[in-house]
């Protein structure tokens, strides 16, 4: 079993400085191809979240002013240009991205000398308002990359942004330097670090020899998609390790990631995000290049609502509630062409989750998940970590600690027991 590999392999880095004001309706066309129109795809992705730190520190609360933030993810599909996703999502004024950069990644926060390439907005401009509300799209940059590299995306923020559009949890650390350090190659400057991602939620490719290709996966879900639990910065989460697991069988696919922790299906959270049936169409069904998405989600509707809840209140959810709520993911999929794919809820006994009462929804809704037919396939994710001499509880071996959340040999685990020709 593989479980050890590097913290980053070689990555990106952007930069962008250009001044181009896009009203919400520019901004949802402003995908600048540049002098012909590349078959873009999806090859990473984070969904974007309200700023809120409940329960770990991050900046997304008092935001940026003449600071530069440098962010370091790893793409699943390759090619031979690349665009990156700025998100305003839930700001509430207008962002102002005065520069960004794009190069190969090094080690922590610096980047391969040499690598360190501009990018440019709305066809060449190098600085770009964001609305409140709004996504954009950069202009492609001819950049080759492969699958299962890194890339470190550099944003120079001179303005005062006000509280920032982020991702919580990244299982990744991103850096913080005072002033204008986005064409550097050196770390040196970046001396605060977090563990969350800011503005950045895709990044997209075109070129290469799998341009035609429409077989992405997105894996949507909570905190046990998002990789709670696993090895900061060793990409351990259970979407990297099936990635992997594709590339080692020759059959290479984007893996896209759009867990939140802490989402729910049925219920919006204070700090978790938007419900799963009103994130849907923006997180998934707007993603370039996918044909599948694995639904891993509920956990937190039942373990995680109800007016006693540190996170809530919010109301308590039945089964067939969630039952409905699945449907309706289900439903806008397959309007959309896209194959899905169910997957069981894992144990949570042990852990703060744990009641009879909670129990009993999870083994209903399992139950469903396995026998009512209403996905295209079914993966369960139950069964592949549960502990064979006390089934209700994470095998010992693939518990991070909390009885909840799978260690990095857990998503190992779940990972392998997808059916790659179910995919």
């Amino acid at each position: 079993m593989k479980i050890a590999k590097p913290l980053r392999h070689t990555a990106l880095t952007l930069a962008t400085t250009a001044v181009l004001a896009l009203t919400p309706a520019a901004v949802a066309t402003a995908t600048s191809p540049g002098h012909h129109a590349p078959a873009w795809r999806g090859a990473w992705a984070a969904s974007p979240q309200s700023p809120t730190a409940p329960f770990t520190p991050n900046w997304s609360k008092q935001g940026f002013a003449d600071q530069t933030v440098r962010q370091v993810i790893r793409v699943t599909a390759g090619g031979t240009r690349a665009r990156v996703e700025l998100t305003n999502r839930y700001g509430t004024t207008p962002l102002r991205i005065t520069g960004a950069t794009v190069a190969r990644t090094a080690k922590g926060g610096a980047v391969q000398p040499g690598s360190v390439r501009p990018l440019t907005f709305g066809g060449g401009r190098t600085s770009v308002t964001i609305p409140a509300g709004g996504t954009l799209l950069s202009d492609g940059v001819p950049f080759r990359t492969a699958a299962l590299e890194s890339v470190t995306v550099t944003l120079y923020l001179a303005d005062p942004t006000g509280p920032a559009t982020f991702h919580h949890l990244a299982a990744a650390t991103s850096y913080r330097a005072t002033g204008d350090h986005r064409a550097d190659s050196s770390g040196t400057a970046f001396t605060e670090t977090s563990a969350s991602w800011y503005y950045l939620s895709g990044i997209e490719v075109s070129g290469g020899r799998d341009t035609a290709r429409r077989d992405g996966i997105v894996t949507f879900g909570d905190s046990i998609t998002d990789g709670v639990g696993s090895t900061p910065d060793a990409d351990n989460r259970y979407p990297d390790e099936l990635a992997e697991r594709l590339a080692a069988t020759g059959r290479s696919r984007a893996v896209l990631n759009h867990g939140i922790g802490g989402n729910q299906v049925t219920n919006d959270t204070t700090w978790a995000g938007e419900k799963a049936v009103a994130r849907f169409q923006k997180d998934v069904l707007d993603e370039k290049g996918v044909s599948t998405v694995v639904l891993l989600e509920g956990i937190n509707d039942f373990g995680g609502s109800g007016p006693a809840f540190p996170g809530g209140p919010t109301p308590e959810v039945s089964v067939n509630r969630l039952i409905e709520g699945h449907r309706t993911l289900i439903r806008q999929a397959h309007a959309h062409g896209l194959k899905v794919v169910g997957a069981t809820l894992t144990p949570v006994k042990g852990s703060f989750y744990f009641t009879e009462a909670n129990e009993a929804k999870r083994e209903a809704f399992n139950d469903w998940v396995r026998t009512s037919g209403a996905y295209d396939a079914v993966v369960d994710f139950d069964r592949a970590v549960a502990d064979p001499s006390d089934p209700d509880r994470i095998l010992p071996a693939y518990d991070s600690g909390d009885a909840l959340h799978p260690n990095d040999a857990g998503y190992h685990a779940m990972a392998e027991a997808l059916d790659l020709d179910e995919l």
